[in-house]
């Protein structure tokens, strides 16, 4: 049963007239009678007694009049609530992130937005690959990289470029990399992730077609933060995001490789359409966006161009 007919029912046994009712929803008295009627047939039973001037509840009617009262203030309340969550953040946010960035960032983040907001429950799903935002009920997901096309909302919140890098005990071993044909001869670390050619790294070019290298070597896994803990170590070249590598370049445990070949990896948030924006996903990346600005102001999570090239 519609919340219309129900609307329609409650009023009508309160008016106790079809003349009344017909009066308040701008319609005829006998449109009333046929709207009942119609009501009646579907549910197999009568619900008013009629007389040549007003109505009264049946039996059956006055069930029917107490469930549809208590039906149509939890209603109410359910839409009140819905109406709160555009101003008020409440109810569950659902995020995915990254593994390395959500135990930087985001669970930080989480964190101080729940003891802001005590009506919000925070479900936070880490994943190398991201995960399909509507197919899997979340509310809100922070990539890196191109986001795919479609009509999600996205937001910027911070420039980010990838890099490659090794530790100084690697390139002082085996040399430093003067062309990218020369990553053919070098212990590269090769991140695997799903549906990426793990291999082949490409990067940004203005010209038809991106340079690229295909790349190889004894260690590789789906784990970002491994992988950069054997880069540290000295096992390799390693192809990682500069909000990760900027503060090891600054203390001299990393040393960027060939700085001219990068690739544009910006973080971004990434929801549905604005005007299903609730006050938690909207407070949330707003929260999210001003620490990353805090953070980038204490310590720049890019790199200048001397840091680049010292």
């Amino acid at each position: 049963m519609s919340e219309s007919d129900l609307d329609f029912f409650v009023r009508l046994a309160r008016r106790g007239s079809f003349v009344d009712t017909a009066r308040d929803i701008g319609v005829t008295a006998s449109a009333v009678s046929r709207r009942l009627a119609r009501l009646e047939e579907r549910l197999g039973v009568r619900l008013l007694n009629r007389t040549t001037r007003r109505v009264s509840l049946t039996g059956e009617g006055e069930a029917y009049f107490d469930k549809a009262i208590r039906l149509l203030g939890e209603i109410e309340e359910l839409e009140g609530s819905l109406r709160a969550g555009r101003e008020n953040p409440t109810g569950l946010l659902r995020i995915n992130a990254t593994f390395g960035f959500s135990r930087g960032y985001i669970a930080p983040t989480v964190s101080a937005f729940c003891e802001a907001h005590p009506g919000v429950q925070v479900q936070l799903v880490v994943s190398d690959a991201p995960l399909n935002l509507i197919e899997q009920g979340f509310d809100l997901s922070i990539r890196f990289g191109n986001p795919p096309s479609s009509n999600m909302i996205q937001r910027l919140l911070q420039r980010n470029r990838r890099f490659m890098c090794a530790a100084p005990d690697y390139l002082d071993r085996h040399g430093t990399p003067q062309s990218l044909e020369e990553l053919a001869r070098h212990d590269c670390i090769v991140l695997r992730q799903e549906h990426d050619i793990y291999d082949i790294w490409r990067f940004d070019d203005h010209r038809q077609i991106a340079p690229s290298a295909r790349v190889s070597g004894p260690l590789s896994t789906n784990d970002g933060e491994i992988a950069r803990e054997w880069m540290l170590g000295g096992r390799g070249i390693m192809l990682r995001s500069e909000w990760d590598i900027a503060h090891h370049v600054r203390a001299g445990r990393l040393r960027v490789v060939l700085p001219g070949h990068f690739q544009t990896a910006n973080i971004t948030a990434i929801y549905p359409e604005r005007h299903h924006l609730t006050a938690k996903v909207r407070v949330f990346v707003d929260l999210l966006a001003d620490r990353l600005r805090v953070q980038n102001a204490a310590r720049p999570l890019q790199l200048s161009e001397a840091e680049l090239c010292p």
